[in-house]
């Protein structure tokens, strides 16, 4: 089956297995099954709608609605809804379901939902500090770590900075985009089992490596790439030890002005070499990037996922399409981190559920439709309760009324989010402009003049000239203006690795790392050695020469 997206309006295939999945996870109430239709939307277009949902790097101040202490959140203060800390919103000082209400069927079901989001308290930020976590308040979608700051979807993680996406079991790491199982790393990406390294993408079960891309087993290794079990080489020439040593000297890292020059040569560099099509180790039958220990999987970023469609970011996806940073969903479909969850569509942030449709930051719950902000609950509709009888009666006339309203089968649109465009990573992978998202009514916040103001000292060329007195400065980002800081942990991690304070911000640092990533996006290409076809994120107006798999090992190796 063909269709134009709704959105977009580009023309997108949905395959008979497709088809196969919306039959199976369809809900069934008193044995008649409501189908899930086809998508109104094309795979990208589904994929910046669920994102829209996601805040992970616009921290805000402001007080517990309940006890009012002083928490950090992502949600705003001018945000409509109360805002709970964690304590008070996992605690039984209320009832979600003190909020419910009847269902309107003059109106759209999603303004419904909407208006309950308004009321209902929500949880200040997504993480566990005081009970699973210590000194990690500024870190969202987290669990798990002790002493850490802005590290995003991770867990088992400590003494870690302004790092995401599966950035988990590390100890020390800086500015770090899916690296795992690593200590003393800094600015590297889609990486495992690091030991003292910088710089490095794509690489795995390296120590004391600097700037390399596609290493693997390596030691003392600087400007490398697609090296095997190497030591002491540079720009992918062998050296002596000493040799190597006084290479490395030479190029005085700990000098800003430097280690800037090093980077723009060292990504020039790599461009001359083949580049392998897809990162995939260890999957069978799989389409997509950085993909591990997958079978029949189509996706990006994924650990241990099998028979998915259209997911990114997630650990243990079974028999799961259209989701985003999830650990083990299994039958689940259109969700935004539904961990841990069985038979749960179109749902955010709602954990170890099952046949929950619409949940929004519901955990522990069975049978509900369309609630926001419930836990251990069962039968409820916009967070009023049901009985199961009265539940399975009235459900299927929601969906029959959002059938007509081409609302059912869908993730709730961006226009209701809690956040801004510009406040999710939808504006990280779908950049807009501030006139293209008003005109899709969808909402945009402008920039906080305070957070702009002038820079309070010179940051030194040489983290050797740098002391703990930049922790108390107010710094100002070279690229964009805004203001950031060297927290005291950050400082000493610069000074252990030798590397030099960082001038620009860390959401233009992020955006920085991102423009090296690879996106989220296949496109059709031919071998450039044996002319087979391939998919591959690198986009045929990229520089890199792209060869399959089996032309790549040989020659690699």
């Amino acid at each position: 089956m063909e269709k134009n997206c709704n959105h977009c309006e580009i023309r997108f295939e949905i395959p008979e297995e497709d088809l196969e999945f919306f039959h199976k996870i369809s809900p069934v109430f008193n044995n008649v099954r409501y189908l899930i239709p086809e998508p109104a939307l094309c795979p990208d277009c589904r994929l910046q709608r669920r994102i829209s949902w996601r805040n992970e790097r616009a921290l805000y101040m402001r007080a517990c609605d309940l006890c009012k202490k002083n928490i950090v959140s992502v949600y705003s203060p001018g945000k409509p809804h109360p805002v709970y800390c964690n304590a008070c919103w996992w605690g039984d000082g209320w009832d979600g379901h003190h909020y419910g209400r009847e269902v309107d069927f003059s109106r759209p079901f999603f303004d419904q939902l909407r208006e309950v989001m308004e009321v209902v308290p929500q949880l200040a930020i997504q993480n566990d500090e005081g009970n699973g976590s210590e000194n990690c308040q500024y870190c969202q979608d987290f669990a798990h770590g002790k002493n850490c700051y802005f590290v995003v979807g991770s867990w088992h993680t400590e003494n870690s900075f302004y790092s995401n996406v599966n950035a988990s079991h590390n100890r020390s790491i800086c500015d770090c985009i899916n690296v795992s199982k690593s200590e003393l790393v800094y600015e590297s990406l889609d990486s495992q089992a690091l030991y003292n390294c910088a710089f490095l993408q794509n690489s795995q079960n390296c120590s004391d490596c600097i700037f390399g891309f596609d290493l693997k087993g390596c030691r003392n290794c600087f400007g490398c790439f697609g090296l095997r079990q190497k030591e002491f080489y540079f720009f992918n020439e062998p050296l002596s030890e000493a040799e190597y040593k006084k290479k490395l000297t030479a190029f005085a890292l700990d000098s800003y002005k430097n280690l800037e020059l090093i980077k723009k040569q060292f990504l020039g560099w790599i461009v001359q070499f083949p580049h392998k099509s897809t990162s995939q180790q260890n999957c069978e039958n799989c389409e997509g990037n950085d993909l591990f220990n997958c079978k029949n999987t189509q996706g990006f970023s994924l650990l241990d996922a099998e028979n998915c469609k259209y997911c990114h970011q997630g650990d243990n996806n079974m028999f799961s399409y259209d989701i985003f940073n999830s650990g083990q969903p299994n039958w689940c479909y259109e969700g935004m981190t539904p961990d841990n969850s069985f038979m749960t569509h179109f749902s955010w942030f709602s954990w170890k559920n099952k046949f929950v449709l619409y949940g929004i930051n519901c955990h522990s719950s069975e049978h509900l439709f369309g609630c926001v902000s419930l836990h251990r609950a069962k039968y409820s509709i916009l967070n009023k309760q049901y009985s199961k009888e009265e539940y399975e009666a009235l459900v299927p006339k929601i969906i029959e009324h959002m059938k007509k309203g081409g609302e059912w089968g869908e993730f709730p649109p961006a226009r209701i989010s809690y956040f801004d465009y510009n406040e999710s990573i939808a504006q990280e992978y779908f950049p807009l402009k501030k006139e293209e998202v008003l005109a899709q009514a969808w909402k945009w916040k402008d920039p906080d003049p305070k957070e702009y103001r002038t820079q309070t000292c010179v940051i030194p060329d040489s983290i050797l000239e740098a002391t703990d007195v930049l922790s108390k400065e107010v710094l100002a980002c070279i690229e964009c203006g805004k203001n950031y800081k060297v927290i005291p942990l950050e400082f000493e991690f610069y000074k252990k690795i030798s590397f030099p304070i960082p001038r620009k911000c860390p959401d233009c640092r992020h955006k920085a790392r991102l423009a090296i990533r690879l996106p989220y996006q296949l496109w059709q290409r031919n071998c450039a050695k044996c002319s087979k076809s391939i998919q591959t994120p690198y986009a045929p107006t990229r520089l890199e020469v792209i060869y399959c798999e089996e032309c790549y090992l040989k020659e690699i190796y």
